[in-house]
């Protein structure tokens, strides 16, 4: 069986000559509109194409269906830059966005990095998504695109519940994760290697380790009485392998007791320790082993996925 070749179109003006005539004129289309929304969790509906925001104009303004949460899209064919940051907030606080979308070719890591740390610091009423658009092509057919989300919104869709509207277990698992990040925003070697993520009243906890591709994942479960820490990887397979292949990397820090788990799309690799998250005596100790394997896993992928 002869199989096709991929290859990447890298010059993006090769098929989008010009940025809001072309580019933002070809998202506007409801179809592509729909892919965007699809890879960042919203429905989108659009409003106006080059919408005014008092001498400027937004790229795309839409809503979201069902809810009419208003959404900002601004488009950049080159790696991102400090102007269209700028940009992007000034047009987000003109339209009193809460959704705003920044479509790039390239997201320079100080960027992507200011994308996060809008996430971490605004309500949950706002949300800021980094997305990458890529060109590919199997021999000589139609040229695909492909939307990569870089950052989103911490649970995004999830509104943040008052403590008073919790139940029991969610109120530990708030206080678990809020004490989790006072002691670790005063660890140098947390800091050094991580940034600590909003907390929720949930079982999970995810840490970016730099990458669209994989990221960091601690649980603390009630029911089951055990923490967990691990690779978790949304969607790519090949990865994953790459990290089997590795697997006696992998036991050299951990020992055997790994857990490998491929499923249909995402995949994980995690080892677990028992630990009761509702006895708070426990949880400075849970605290350093989260940190101690943490930095493990972290130097670990990146010496494999370099």
């Amino acid at each position: 069986m002869k199989l096709g070749k991929i290859k990447r179109i890298t010059d993006l003006r090769s098929i989008w000559p010009h940025e809001a005539n072309d580019f933002t004129k070809w998202l506007a289309d409801e179809h592509n509109l729909t892919k965007l929304g699809e890879e960042i969790g919203i429905e989108l509906e659009l409003e106006e194409r080059e919408s005014s925001v008092g001498n400027f104009n937004v790229d795309l303004y839409a809503k979201e269906e069902g809810t009419g949460r208003k959404v900002i899209i601004e488009n950049q064919l080159e790696e991102t830059d400090h102007d269209h940051l700028g940009k992007l907030i000034t047009y987000a606080s003109g339209k009193g966005a809460e959704v705003v979308v920044w479509v790039v070719k390239h997201a320079r890591d100080e960027h992507r990095q200011a994308i996060e740390w809008l996430n971490q610091h605004t309500d949950t009423d706002l949300g800021f998504f980094l997305v990458e658009i890529e060109l590919w092509q199997i021999d000589d057919s139609a040229i695909a695109p492909k939307f990569s989300v870089i950052e989103r919104p911490n649970d995004w869709g999830k509104q943040m519940k008052s403590v008073a509207g919790l139940n029991n277990t969610e109120q530990i698992q708030l206080a678990f994760w809020q004490k989790f990040n006072d002691t670790m925003n005063a660890s140098p070697d947390f800091t050094k290697h991580f940034k600590t993520r909003k907390a929720q009243p949930q079982n999970w906890y995810d840490i970016s380790v730099g990458s669209s591709e994989y990221h960091l994942c601690f649980t603390a479960s009630i029911q089951k009485k055990h923490m967990s820490c691990g690779i978790y990887i949304p969607d790519n397979k090949e990865l994953f392998h790459l990290f089997e292949a590795h697997k006696a990397d992998f036991e050299a820090q951990f020992g055997k007791g790994i857990e490998w788990v491929e499923a249909s799309k995402a995949t994980r690799i995690n080892i677990f320790e028992p630990f009761d998250v509702s006895d708070q005596e426990q949880w400075a100790t849970a605290y350093a082993w989260y940190l101690e394997n943490a930095i493990k896993f972290k130097l670990i992928a990146k010496s494999i996925d370099k």
